[in-house]
Formats: structure tokens, sequence, C-alpha cells
């Protein structure tokens, strides 16, 4: 299917593109500040803060990639970005912010890492009954499926 190969294509370039640039711009901010954000004036940790969340948007499009289901792509995404997050304000936290930056983005981290631990390893669904007066149920855009079951 021409479509489906179309898709794990961008798939693929777009996890390979948030990724290295996200650890880029976290692992070494000063050489992405010169080589690609030339945006002045330089700031170490807004790109601290740019690595942490293209990796998260790297994690989740690697995450679809695998098949994961939706929640638990969001989740694990949110919870990777808001780690390395939490992580460049501890590491940052000489820089200005508020002291209790890094103790409130941990938590928020921990959070979002318990929700997804805890999230089921596939989306639930819920039965649709109607009876045969009942007009048909809403699709979102590019939904060509009958399916009876609408995922949560």
């Amino acid at each position: 299917m021409v479509a489906e190969r179309i898709v794990r294509g961008v798939l693929v370039a777009g996890a390979a593109f948030f990724l290295l640039i996200g650890a880029w711009a976290l692992i070494d901010p000063a050489s992405f500040y010169a080589q690609v954000a030339t945006f002045p004036p330089y700031n170490r940790h807004f790109l601290h803060d740019v690595g942490a969340f293209n990796l998260g948007i790297g994690a989740a499009l690697a995450l679809g990639l695998a098949g994961w289901p939706g929640r638990r792509v969001a989740l694990w995404a949110a919870a990777f970005a808001a780690v390395l997050h939490a992580g460049s304000h501890f590491a940052d936290r000489n820089l200005g912010g508020h002291a209790s930056d890094p103790l409130v983005l941990s938590l928020i981290a921990a959070a979002l890492v318990a929700a997804a631990i805890l999230a089921p390893t596939t989306d639930r669904t819920t039965e649709v009954t109607r009876d045969a007066t009942a007009s048909p149920s809403p699709r979102l855009p590019g939904d060509r499926s009958a399916r009876t079951t609408q995922p949560d």
C-alpha cells in the first residue's frame, strides 16, 4: 500500500530529524546555536529546552512508528520531554528562573512517568450501539473504516 509506505517514511524521517536536532541542542547548545539557531542572544537554557522538547517530538514519532497506541505514545513522549526539561532546569539552575522550577518540573515529570507506566498497552474501545433510526457516527477526516468501535 503506497499510503502506508509514505506514512512510514515520514515517521522515520521525522523521528530521525527531531531526535538528532534535539540531542544536538541538548548536548552541545553552543554548537547548535552557532550552526543552526543564530538568533541572538545566545541562551544555553533555552537551547536545552529546545533539545528536550524536540526529543519528545522525536520520541512520539518513533513510538508511533513502532505501532504503540495513541495514549501511550502521548504519555511516554510527554514523560520523556518532561524528564529532560526538569533535568535542564537542574543543570541550568544557576542561570536564572525560579528556585522552585526544578522541583515543580520534576513532580510533573514524575506524574507523567507514573501515568505512562499505568496506561494500558492497548487503547480502550467503546462499543457504539445505535438503533436503526440513529444517524451515523461522525468520522474524522481520513477515516475510511467501517468499524463499530471507536478508539478512546
